[in-house]
């Protein structure tokens, strides 16, 4: 079972780093990471994990759909300064993407407060930052990104 449970948190880190339109691409990615796999096994994954896949073509875990589409529909710009985070909103958007954020449960967030257009997110320290700042990057649709 630990096989099994450490290449799901593998095909997870995977998902979240970055676009992926295949489950080949995923399989690739994670025989380049010493895991053992077929296609077979990782639809079998996908499956028990809820990936969805996305208009666009890109998977995303089923936590994070949710952020994903009030990223989309919210989120203007995100900007790092140390270990801390800002995540600009439309008026009025900053409850709810703060919500979503703290339902992805990603790792990195210490905590997180919502006024009306701004989110400030806490984490650890500055590596957590800069790997939280480029994963929320990507959400933000690229015709509102701004730094």
């Amino acid at each position: 079972m630990t096989k099994r449970y450490d290449r799901q948190d593998a095909l997870r880190a995977i998902v979240r780093e970055g676009k992926v339109r295949t489950q080949q691409e995923i399989v690739d990615r994670l025989r380049a990471s010493g895991f053992v796999c077929t296609q077979a096994t990782v639809s079998r994954d996908a499956s028990e994990l809820g990936l969805r896949k996305l208009a666009g073509g890109g998977y995303v875990l089923p936590e994070d759909l949710h952020l994903h589409r009030m990223f989309e529909d919210l989120v203007t710009g995100v900007v790092r300064s140390q270990q801390l985070i800002i995540v600009k909103t439309s008026a009025g958007g900053a409850q709810g993407v703060a919500a979503a954020i703290d339902g992805a449960a990603l790792g990195e967030v210490l905590g997180s407060i919502a006024g009306d257009d701004t989110v400030l997110l806490v984490t650890p320290g500055e590596d957590a930052a800069r790997e939280l700042t480029g994963l929320l990057e990507r959400y933000v649709p690229e015709r509102r990104a701004h730094r």
